[in-house]
Parts: structure tokens; C-alpha cells; sequence
């Protein structure tokens, strides 16, 4: 059983939040909180695998809520995904820099906040098609990345189509809209990158991206 904090100021929020993540029977809500400190008061004193929190709070708003979070709990013992309304290109990057697993914004499908959830849990990452394009972006403008040999030799290893799929995930491109341009079903393009994830070692979608960048691959 995964158990799951929620950390929102807005009450309507907190229980629609609650109500997705406590649906799936491997998830479970032991702790809400209606802002930072609470959260951290909260944390000391109740076992949490996953934190779900916001950005917007009064007193300490999410990323410093999750900056001070990882300076008691590293990633190897506490998941931390954030879903927001708020979810600006600098939003992705300062939560992902003050320590988040994932983010998500609130229109994201209740499928899609519970498998988060289970990713960090997993220590893995959860982002969405925008946070992995503002990552991608971020990378590919940084002028010091240099290729990393050992990953770009795993790639080698990919198809010509699993190489034509994640190049097509590195641009930013959903299932759907990779299918449709490249004539295939979206359980085709699925099992494409399925593949591809696992030549590489990638364990998700988000980490898929991070090893093609280094490998070289850029958004075209």
C-alpha cells in the first residue's frame, strides 16, 4: 500500500485530490494538510511514502514546502509529486530544482495523478507532456551539455523506429499525436517506446528524455 499525503490550502481541492488517489485499491490518503508547515508537522509524525502538494499556499508556498521536505527526507525514502494550476515553464524547473519527483498540472486525468503517484513511490519520475518539454528545452539550451558516451552507446542499440519514436518524445510530442504522424496505432508507438525504455534503462517517460538529451538527441 502506497500511503499519500495531500498538501493544498483549498479544502474543495484537497478532498477532489483525495477522492483520485484514494480511489485505486494499492493507494492510500493517511495525512491532508493545508499548507507547508502543517505538512511538516504532519511528516514527523506520520509514515508517508508520497507527498502530493501544491504550489500556490500561504506561509511557505510548494517549492520551499518541498525544499525544506528533502532536507529531512531524501528521495530514497519520500516521493514527491506536484500538481498545480500553476503550471508556468519556471514553476516546472524551480520545483524539480527544490527536490519534486514529478509535477503535473490539475487538469491531468485521475489515471494519470494515481500512476504518478506510484512512479515516485517507485522512485522513479512523473511529468507531464509540458513539464517534460520545459525540461527538454531547458537541457538543450544549456551550452555546457556534453554527450555521455556510455548513453549515447545504448542508444545505439534502439531501432530505426524506436529511435524515430523517442526523438519524437524528446520534441514533445504525446502518444496520440506521434501515431498519427507516423501512420502507426498508439499501442504500436506505446510498445515502441517500451522497448526503447528498456535498451536504455530508462524506467518512465520522463527519465526516457533525460538519457536521449545526453545521448545527444535534441528537440527539433
Amino acid at each position: 500500500m502506497i500511503r499519500v499525503m495531500i498538501v493544498d490550502d483549498q479544502d474543495i481541492i484537497r478532498a477532489g485530490l483525495a477522492a483520485i488517489v484514494g480511489a485505486p485499491e494499492d493507494l492510500e490518503v493517511v495525512a491532508q494538510a493545508a499548507d507547508g508547515f502543517e505538512a511538516l508537522q504532519t511528516l514527523a509524525t506520520t509514515a508517508v511514502d508520497v507527498l502530493l502538494v501544491d504550489l500556490r499556499m500561504p506561509g511557505i508556498d510548494g517549492v520551499e514546502t518541498v525544499r525544506r521536505v528533502r532536507l529531512l527526507r531524501p528521495a530514497a525514502e519520500l516521493g514527491i509529486l506536484v500538481v498545480t494550476t500553476f503550471d508556468e515553464d519556471e514553476n516546472v524547473l524551480r520545483a524539480l530544482r527544490a527536490g519534486a519527483d514529478g509535477f503535473f498540472s490539475k487538469s491531468a486525468s485521475p489515471a494519470e495523478i494515481a500512476d504518478g503517484v506510484r512512479r515516485v513511490a517507485a522512485g522513479g519520475r512523473a511529468l507531464s507532456d509540458h513539464a517534460v518539454g520545459v525540461v527538454v528545452d531547458h537541457v538543450a539550451d544549456d551550452r555546457g551539455v556534453v554527450i555521455d558516451r556510455a548513453v549515447a552507446d545504448l542508444v545505439a542499440t534502439l531501432t530505426p523506429r524506436e529511435r524515430e519514436i523517442v526523438e519524437a518524445i524528446v520534441s514533445g510530442l504525446d502518444g496520440a499525436t506521434i501515431a498519427a504522424r507516423l501512420h502507426l496505432s498508439p499501442f504500436t508507438v506505446k510498445t515502441h517506446a517500451n522497448r526503447a525504455m528498456a535498451k536504455v534503462g530508462a524506467t518512465d517517460r520522463g527519465q526516457l528524455v533525460s538519457l536521449a538529451v545526453r545521448a545527444g538527441i535534441l528537440p527539433s
